[in-house]
């Protein structure tokens, strides 16, 4: 897939990823996690940040591009 990402696919996908994150420290932070599973959810949590970190940087360089794109504080902090 050699097509460039469209800006909606990449906010679509920074403001899931930045949902997933939220969910999973969530789910770390209740009693819900059974012992065993532990490591395992904490790692999917760091991945889970690095894609979100990735997106957002992405983000960032298309919004330098194009100034019509909200900041990444307005979009993570709007309400959609």
């Amino acid at each position: 897939m050699s097509e460039q990402i469209t800006n909606n696919a990449i906010i679509y996908a920074t403001l899931a990823l930045n949902s997933e994150v939220a969910l999973q420290h969530e789910y770390l932070e209740s009693d819900d996690v059974p012992e065993d599973e532990r490591e395992n959810e904490e790692e999917i949590l760091a991945d889970l940040e690095q894609a979100f970190m990735e997106f957002v940087d992405l983000y960032k360089d298309r919004c330098k591009s194009d100034k019509q794109l909200p900041s990444i504080d307005e979009l993570l902090n709007s309400q959609l």
